[in-house]
């Protein structure tokens, strides 16, 4: 009897082993499948996002054409799901940073964040910190910050000294997180691209009355001219300024009088933002090509490749 216990617990012991084995190679099994569903979803995201910027790559080619205009159907081309978006955007409707600052236009940056809720002091600290953050000396500004202060928080080799290379390093000037805080879209307002001032033909009713020193009603009427009779833009009955001068008379600024305002306008500016975005299966990936006198003699000042969630 004892013999048989025993023969009996060991074969009981044994089978419970071959159902924990049995379990195992189930777990194994089920994580291998996973692990090679996980392996092809990957290669199939790689396939499609391939495709998807070879789209995107098609986009750019349409957009740098001279022959197309901003209104062009062929901008948006789809077939079987797949295709490609483009925009072509004005760089001249935002404010060139670096022009700003070259010109010593501390009113305008100061009127620009005390409207985006700053207080007077604030204003004038992110303003001379941008203007110490591109001179070509250490002498801090009034409500400036040099290298002393950037030292103090633990940064080197800062501030650059030198004209901002992309909107990106705007990040790194003291009082920069606050307009972050305050106007998350900052970035909408500036750039480093431009040939010159604001364009009155792309510039939106708000800049125009922040650098034109009026109210958004009285600058809204420059975009409206712009618009023509039907009230959409990139029609064929926009009609556009030629001359910054022309569109500040019908808000009432005489240039001649206020040149300081008159500097900061420009029209009919020659760089564009060349947006293309691919999609195939899910995936997206967009193209941005900044060019200079697209329909003139072409010139690329940046290209820059995102994935789009």
């Amino acid at each position: 009897m004892k013999v048989r216990g025993a023969s009996g617990k060991r074969r009981g012991v044994a089978l419970i082993a071959v159902l924990w084995l049995i379990m195992l190679l189930s777990f194994i099994a089920v994580a291998t499948i996973r692990v090679v569903g996980f392996d092809l979803d990957v290669a199939s995201s790689n396939i499609h996002g391939f495709r998807a910027k070879q789209l995107a790559e098609m986009g750019i080619a349409v957009g740098a054409n001279p022959a197309v205009e901003r209104i062009d159907p062929i901008l948006s081309q789809w077939s079987d799901g797949e295709g490609f978006e483009v925009r072509l955007i004005s760089e001249g409707g935002k404010f060139n940073i670096n022009q700003i600052l070259m010109q010593e236009d501390m009113n305008l940056l100061q009127n620009m964040f005390i409207d985006w809720g700053m207080d007077i002091d604030q204003a004038a600290a992110v303003a001379d910190g941008l203007a110490d953050w591109v001179d070509a000396n250490d002498q801090e500004s009034l409500n400036g910050a040099e290298v002393a202060y950037y030292e103090e928080i633990g940064r080197i080799n800062q501030p650059f000294n030198r004209p901002f290379y992309n909107l990106d390093e705007m990040r790194l000037v003291r009082g920069m997180d606050l307009v972050e805080a305050l106007r998350p879209d900052w970035r909408e307002w500036f750039t480093v691209w431009s040939g010159g001032g604001l364009d009155v033909n792309e510039a939106s009713a708000e800049m125009i009355s922040v650098a034109a020193e009026v109210g958004v009603d009285e600058a809204a009427i420059i975009p409206e001219m712009v618009r023509g009779p039907d009230g959409e833009r990139d029609t064929e009955d926009d009609t556009p300024f030629q001359s910054p001068q022309e569109a500040l008379a019908l808000i009432g600024v005489d240039g001649s009088l206020r040149p300081d305002i008159l500097n900061r306008f420009s029209a009919n500016e020659t760089t564009t933002r060349i947006e293309s975005t691919g999609i195939s299966v899910g995936a997206k990936r967009r193209i941005i090509l900044v060019v200079r006198n697209r329909t003139g003699q072409p010139a690329i000042l940046e290209r820059t490749e995102e994935v789009v969630p």
